[in-house]
């Protein structure tokens, strides 16, 4: 079922606040799925998906080979299912990677400190899912 990212269900934004994992889909230069276990989090008010990383991961890389490139994160609990498409960009602006770190932490618990930290942000066009 296709959703409005900007029109979500209470349902369907509760289950995106749950401390779940995902996975985040980003392609490498040969065009193959480079899929990951990922942290993650929405701003329903911005569209936005965050992601914390490092800036040498190959996730950020594949990024960065093909800017404003297409990703998904994806969050599964049994037959309840949400997938966030959207243009992905890889920033280390730090306010920008501040506010990632700052959900994350909320979400999930304080991320070890790193020097070489960036944020994938996703903005989310197109929501798939059962939730």
């Amino acid at each position: 079922m296709s959703l409005d990212p900007s029109d979500l269900s209470d349902g369907v934004r509760l289950f995106l606040e749950e401390r779940r994992l995902g996975t985040l889909t980003t392609l490498r230069p040969d065009g193959s799925p480079h899929v990951v276990a990922i942290g993650f989090t929405w701003d329903g008010a911005a569209g936005i998906v965050r992601v914390i990383t490092f800036a040498s991961s190959r996730k950020a890389a594949n990024l960065r080979a093909n800017p404003r490139s297409r990703a998904a994160v994806c969050q599964v609990d049994g037959g309840r299912w949400i997938t966030l498409e959207g243009t992905a960009t890889v920033t280390d602006d730090p306010a920008r990677v501040s506010e990632a770190v700052r959900r994350y932490a909320e979400r999930y618990q304080p991320p070890r400190p790193r020097d070489d930290r960036v944020a994938i942000e996703i903005e989310v066009d197109r929501v798939l899912g059962r939730a």
